[in-house]
């Protein structure tokens, strides 16, 4: 059995790596951090130029995707989060497409960039899995926080108690408020109050949504991760202390080696997740994997990547701390360490 990428999927990443390598400086995502929306929509136009942004979408002259799979937009999501690239990635190729893959007539202007479509699935309090928020006569009423790319979406896939809906973002009802995060990137509050929806999956389509995107916040996860442990890897090698590299160190070694074991444990979890939930495998037990894996394993990472570059790590103008933020929300992301671990648990014991 060969577990390598094909050789597509590999020139689908250096692909995505050039183009963002090339534009994600330290410089210029210090210049989009200042800007209101935090967000690079040139660089997000210029993916989708490329083919990234719809790469899953069909192919379809109406939609216009790349009519590939899950695994290839994990790859270009992967390779979003190595650069820590302030792009709707998560929001748009994880969230909304996955919600509305059924429905390619919603899908208008997403694979071109100049559409942008989110889910709204995290509630003040509770499981993102069971929400609160409710649907009566065609009229969904509720609130849900931490929106991701939310003051630019056009519509919203809602999640409530019997399913979910699709509500426009312009419509009677609907009230979005900016939400500042981690990330410095902004989200947003939005409060549905009677606001017209259309239903557009059951329960089963949630659950599928939140394994589908908990999958993917993994895998990017892993690659903030390899770029933290790169970054690092680097600065012990050059940073001196009593005339020699802090890297002959035994504890400094010892320490960043920890780091790479847990980076590749996320990277293996988040990636067999990923694969399984392509193939249509059964994948409760890998995904819940992936996010304790990317939730505990992330924080050791980038903290030990913090630790090891001292006070230089928390140096805005280095790309660390990026990372460092990034994989902090990502932790929280539908379900921190714990409730997913409290979840496996229940599953394997039953």
């Amino acid at each position: 059995m060969d577990f390598n990428f094909t050789s597509d999927q590999d020139d689908l990443r250096g692909l995505a790596r050039q183009i963002l390598t090339d534009v994600c400086t330290p410089e210029h995502l210090k210049a989009i951090a200042a800007t209101d929306s935090g967000f690079d929509m040139d660089l997000w136009r210029s993916m989708a130029a490329a083919g990234l942004v719809g790469i899953e979408l069909p192919s379809s002259d109406d939609v216009g995707g790349g009519g590939l799979g899950f695994i290839e937009t994990c790859i270009v999501l992967e390779e979003c989060a190595r650069v820590a690239a302030p792009v709707p990635g998560l929001a748009v190729m994880a969230l909304a497409v996955g919600a509305l893959a059924a429905r390619p007539d919603l899908l208008a202007g997403v694979a071109d960039g100049s559409t942008i479509v989110t889910a709204a699935l995290h509630e003040g309090v509770g499981d993102p899995s069971v929400p609160y928020t409710v649907v009566t006569d065609g009229r969904l009423s509720g609130e849900k926080v931490c929106v991701p790319a939310g003051l630019a979406a056009c519509c919203f896939v809602v999640s409530a108690a019997d399913g979910l809906y699709l509500v426009d973002a312009g419509a009677e009802g609907v009230s979005i408020e900016r939400q500042d995060t981690t990330t410095g990137i902004p989200e947003a509050r939005v409060t549905f109050t009677s606001a017209p929806a259309e239903k557009i999956g059951d329960l089963a389509a949630l659950a599928a949504l939140i394994e589908r995107a908990s999958t993917a916040a993994a895998v990017m996860v892993s690659g903030h991760c390899a770029a933290a442990v790169a970054l690092t890897a680097t600065y012990v090698k050059t940073r001196q202390q009593f005339d020699r590299p802090i890297a002959s160190f035994q504890a400094v070694s010892q320490r960043t080696a920890d780091a790479y074991i847990d980076t590749e444990g996320v990277r293996l979890t988040s990636w067999q997740a990923a694969w399984r939930l392509a193939e249509g495998r059964p994948a409760a037990e890998q995904v819940l994997t992936a996010k304790f894996w990317a939730a505990e394993g992330g924080q050791r990472v980038v903290h030990a990547a913090q630790h090891l570059h001292g006070g230089f790590g928390v140096d805005r103008d280095y790309p660390l701390h990026r990372h460092f933020l990034n994989v902090k929300q990502l932790e929280l992301f539908l379900g921190s360490a714990t409730p997913s671990l409290a979840k496996l648990g229940r599953i394997l014991a039953g």
